[in-house]
């Protein structure tokens, strides 16, 4: 293959966000008796928070809200929505939420594997919008760290996903040119089409095969289907 490097997303991609944040909803929900303040149960919780997670981090990638925004409205708007409205169980949320989560060290199907298989292969960096601190929890939770040859967060780039500038950060942290890299992730606003902001080839990991007409050079359901493609 052309490629010299791979660059990886992190969540949804190689760490499993939704498992991770599920069982710490669930754990939050009990240590904090919300059964008691008016959430019917860890699903309902679980369930809400994934809807407005998701809003919130949809106008995230659109430039129009901060990572900060996203922090301190989740839980207020979560709690919100089960008739709550408490700022301050809010805020212990959001900080118990933060600390406990990135800990967690569920991975997507075939992470491990995948990146033991390309690891002595080609020079493997995550480029992952987020603080240093967080993303190296989750990298060491999930005993992904060894693979990578580097890691390019939004804070060290000073940019973050879908602009270019983070992708070319990476190509120079590797010292490749762009036709000699390829960008595997889950998302097509930030990670495929950022890549292609940066003329990058593009691997779409769609695991529940969404369907959409965003052009891509390689599309997989699973992440075993890169060792046979690399």
């Amino acid at each position: 293959m052309k490629y010299k490097a791979i660059f990886f997303d992190l969540d949804h991609t190689l760490w499993d966000y939704e498992t991770n944040s599920r069982e710490t909803l669930t754990e939050m929900y009990e240590h904090h008796g919300l059964a008691n303040k008016g959430v019917p149960d860890a699903a309902s919780f679980a369930n809400v928070f994934r809807q407005v997670n998701d809003q919130l981090w949809y106008q995230f990638d659109r430039g129009l809200i901060t990572s900060e925004t996203i922090r301190r409205e989740r839980f207020i708007t979560v709690l919100r929505a089960f008739g709550i409205d408490d700022t301050e169980l809010a805020s212990e949320l959001s900080d118990d939420y933060i600390h406990a989560c990135p800990r967690r060290c569920n991975l997507m199907p075939y992470a491990l594997d995948t990146l033991q298989y390309l690891s002595g292969r080609y020079s493997l960096t995550v480029i992952t919008n987020g603080f240093d601190e967080i993303q190296k929890m989750k990298l060491e939770s999930g005993n992904l760290a060894s693979f990578f040859n580097h890691v390019v967060t939004s804070q060290k780039a000073g940019h973050r996903k879908p602009a270019k500038e983070i992708f070319e950060y990476a190509l120079r942290s590797n010292a490749v040119q762009p036709q000699e890299a390829l960008m595997v992730g889950d998302n097509l606003i930030t990670d495929i089409g950022g890549a292609c902001n940066a003329s990058i080839d593009t691997a779409f990991f769609n695991p529940e095969r969404m369907l959409h007409d965003t052009p891509v050079n390689y599309e997989i359901a699973s992440l075993k289907e890169l060792c046979d493609l690399l």
